[in-house]
């Protein structure tokens, strides 16, 4: 059997379940989701939305997941998933991970929750809606693996200039994304590796509508290495 990380996590991830959930963690999977809607919905009037939205009109596709702040719209679940991301991050008020490890820029991690919530929102929809408990099972397992990550990441991927909400990000939703379309440990392990290849995000863009771009852009590639696995990639 494998014991590559990318094995274990995708272990992890497979097997974790509702029940298993300490009630703290449920309770803090909730706050977080409350608190990153609440940012998405906000973030829906900024500039950049509007933009992405004559974005989202251009490239059409067939109308299946909502769009947080406007629910007359549908789009294809990748594009949601970018829309609800980019929106959840464009005022830079989402919640943040805080480093416990010297030696860290600024003390901070990454933006653990908008990429797999927007991931999930997508996915859930997409399925033709999913219990609470599974989609908080997808959710606690998005922020564990991209928390993991952002920990044992070196330093220097932050310092060198990547944006890390958008390099790591697309692991946590690719995770939740996976979880709720019930993959296996091989189906995640393969959607992980794929994530691998879609993430980006650089710091130079700081200061942008490219900022917040970069987790919508996570999100919008997590749901996609995920379907496509899921369809057999």
């Amino acid at each position: 059997m494998s014991t590559s990380l990318t094995h274990t996590a995708a272990a992890f991830v497979a097997d974790l379940r509702y029940a298993d959930l300490a009630t703290s963690v449920r309770q803090m999977a909730r706050r977080c989701i409350l608190d990153g809607v609440a940012v998405q919905l906000g973030g829906t009037e900024q500039a950049a939305l509007g933009v992405l939205g004559q974005y989202l009109e251009l490239v059409g596709g067939e109308p299946r997941c909502r769009l947080l702040g406007d629910a007359r719209r549908k789009v294809p679940p990748g594009l949601a998933a970018l829309w609800n991301g980019t929106a959840g991050h464009a005022m830079d008020w989402d919640d943040t991970q805080l480093a416990r490890h010297p030696g860290r820029a600024y003390g901070l991690m990454t933006h653990p929750t908008v990429p797999p919530l927007s991931a999930a929102l997508a996915i859930a929809e997409y399925l033709g809606g999913v219990s609470g408990q599974r989609f908080i099972e997808a959710f606690v397992a998005g922020v564990e693996v991209e928390c993991k990550l952002a920990e044992a990441i070196n330093p220097q991927h932050y310092l060198r200039g990547f944006h890390s909400s958008g390099t790591l990000g697309t692991f946590g939703a690719a995770t939740a994304a996976a979880k709720l379309l019930g993959l296996d440990v091989d189906g995640i392990r393969q959607t992980l590796g794929l994530a691998a290849s879609m993430a980006a995000g650089i710091r130079a863009n700081f200061g942008t509508m490219t900022k917040p771009l970069h987790v919508g852009r996570a999100a919008e590639s997590g749901v996609t290495a995920a379907l496509l696995v899921s369809l057999g990639y």
